[in-house]
């Protein structure tokens, strides 16, 4: 009972689904027309889309299979040449091989030098980093105890009192 109940809900949906794609197919039709004459009520483009859409629409499913066709080529194309030139998972680091040792010893050693290179740049990095921070807290210092004696200076002249005395930052 349930089968007959799904077969009818089935073509229900296929004869729903077939009347829409008939009333709005890509042709000069009623609805179509009045799509687009909507379309240029709300927002030009969306008419001008209309228009290009009854004018094209039957050529979509072909173009839409011809761009797949097209991305799905290119995209093997960049994963065959990233291959080729090393830039895949199995590089030097996991220890795979070329087939010829001259060349695998050369690229280890010279993997195993731009990586003590660029420690030792990092390291001068930090070096410098620490450098400046010095700069910055003694320039930082220098301000302030400026500051404080120019402090130190207003008071004693806009009071007789004696002048409190400000320690200085070392």
């Amino acid at each position: 009972m349930n089968t007959t109940y799904e077969n009818t809900h089935d073509t229900n949906r296929s004869k729903a689904n077939s009347f829409t794609q008939a009333l709005i197919k890509p042709a000069w039709t009623p609805a179509t027309i009045a799509m687009m004459i909507i379309g240029f009520m709300i927002f030009w483009p969306l008419g001008m889309a209309m228009i290009a859409y009854i004018l094209w629409g039957d050529r979509l499913d072909g173009i839409k299979n011809d761009v797949n066709r097209a991305t799905d080529s290119m995209t093997d194309t960049f994963r065959s040449c990233g291959r080729s030139a090393g830039f895949s998972n199995s590089n030097a680091r996991t220890g795979t091989s070329t087939g010829n040792a001259a060349f695998d010893d050369w690229r280890e050693v010279e993997i195993a030098r731009l990586e003590e290179e660029r420690r030792k740049l990092e390291e001068t990095r930090r070096e410098f980093d620490s450098h400046l921070r010095e700069l910055r807290r003694a320039k930082d210092k220098e301000e302030f105890n400026s500051f404080m004696d120019a402090r130190s200076g207003k008071t004693s002249k806009n009071s007789d009192k004696k002048p409190k005395t400000v320690p200085k930052i070392k």
